[in-house]
């Protein structure tokens, strides 16, 4: 009994102690971290389906000064976000500039080696399949984050050139501008069959007849592409660029590669779309980073490049300069 009342008496004295004590502040750690931070979600689109992503998140959000860009990359086949992420240096650039960086993910349980459906015909469609699916995780990040909504970009490489493309298609409303590294013009195949050949042998765009509803484009590809055939670039510039547009070409040497740069303008002298042959690069991307699949360290930068084509397009340039000047 007396032993009860000296534990009672103890634990008594060592509670009053604790309620008197000032409680320490917590330590407050930034929200982003210097280098930004790259984080996992996941999302589940109504009707259509559920797929994980990655987003990063740069220095400058913490800042909350204005809005910011977003840029939506889809992966090739056999890649996965930070791959992706490691091979273009996509984040890096990223951190300096001041944007966010979406990484939707292609699961092995729903395509084959994680490639993404673009030539499948129930994924050609407006709300419906991959499409939907990436369309809804870009409106979640506008939900959640604070993103300029007309400053939205969507690129791609390989199949994840030709879903982008397909995408931006479908969802003019969402992107300001389009960046396909390898791709097939959207719609180029209705099956598995004709997807094997449009990648061999290039493919028009079947579903897509028509250039309007496109948003402007920078288009890469290699010479010596031998999983998507060079023509696919042209096919696609064709499924988005009128056939009566004006026309420049360049050659140039870029990081010891030859470059022919074409850039098509409408009658007003927009930019329509930018389409870069790297002369004697296969089936990778120019000026990518050790660490990540399908990368050539030498040619142009083309995330760079990218991001320089996307900088010069937004889709509502009138409230972009009213959120610069109010911030």
């Amino acid at each position: 009994m007396k032993l009860l009342q000296k534990a009672r008496s103890i634990l008594g004295g060592l509670q009053r102690r604790l309620v008197k004590r000032k409680p320490v502040p917590a330590a407050t750690a930034p929200e982003v971290p210097a280098k930004g931070s790259f984080r996992r979600g996941h999302h589940e689109e109504p009707g259509v389906g559920s797929s994980h992503y990655k987003l990063y998140v740069p220095p400058a959000a913490a800042e909350g000064k204005q809005k910011l860009p977003l840029v939506v990359m889809l992966h090739g086949c056999t890649q996965n976000p930070d791959d992706f992420a490691r091979g273009t240096g996509m984040n890096e650039l990223a951190r300096e500039e001041g944007f966010y960086v979406l990484y939707p993910e292609q699961p092995d349980n729903r395509g084959l080696q994680r490639c993404w459906s673009w030539f499948q015909r129930n994924h050609q469609q407006p709300s419906r399949g991959e499409p939907a699916l990436i369309a809804g995780i870009t409106r979640k990040m506008l939900d959640k984050h604070a993103i300029d909504p007309d400053r939205v970009y969507i690129a791609g490489l390989s199949a994840g050139g030709a879903m982008a493309a397909l995408v931006s298609r479908l969802y003019p409303e969402l992107f300001a501008a389009l960046g396909v590294y390898a791709g097939m013009a959207p719609g180029a195949a209705s099956g598995l069959f004709t997807a094997m050949m449009a990648m061999r042998r290039g493919g028009r765009s079947i579903v897509f007849p028509y250039t309007e509803g496109c948003v402007p484009m920078i288009s890469f590809q290699g010479d010596l592409d031998k999983v998507v055939h060079p023509s696919n670039a042209q096919y696609l510039i064709a499924a988005c660029v009128a056939p009566d547009a004006e026309l420049a070409s360049k050659r140039f040497r870029a990081n010891n590669r030859d470059v022919t740069r074409t850039t098509y303008r409408n009658a007003e002298g927009e930019v329509l779309a930018e389409s870069w042959l790297v002369h004697g690069c296969a089936h990778a991307w120019c000026g990518g980073r050790a660490g990540g699949s399908y990368t050539d360290p030498l040619g142009p930068d083309a995330t760079a490049e990218m991001v320089r084509f996307f900088r010069q397009h937004v889709r509502n340039p009138v409230s972009a300069v009213a959120e610069e000047m109010a911030a």
